[in-house]
């Protein structure tokens, strides 16, 4: 799927029915709550965070080095239109 729009920043998300879809991906049923608890024990949630973000470091890094060239734009200024009143001398 092509990008939209420009971006700053890319936000990846594991949520509850995520959770339950990847265990159901396994043959293990999770309940919410099963999936809640999951998240929060034994520092789960930290974990995969740390993971994904190692994962997006990875990918920048095998990206730069595989030589692929990034196109970089630069945004033309915005211009501004300014009214002002010269003032006469005589």
């Amino acid at each position: 799927m092509p990008d939209r729009k420009p971006r700053e920043r890319v936000v990846a998300e594991i949520t509850l029915p995520y959770v339950t879809q990847v265990a159901a991906g396994i043959g293990r049923e999770l309940s919410y709550e099963e999936a809640m608890a999951f998240l929060n024990q034994q520092g789960h949630a930290y974990d995969m965070w740390k993971q994904m973000m190692r994962a997006g470091e990875d990918y920048i890094k095998h990206t730069l080095r595989g030589g692929r060239t990034l196109p970089i734009s630069h945004p033309a200024p915005s211009r501004q239109r300014v009214a002002f009143e010269a003032s006469r001398r005589y």
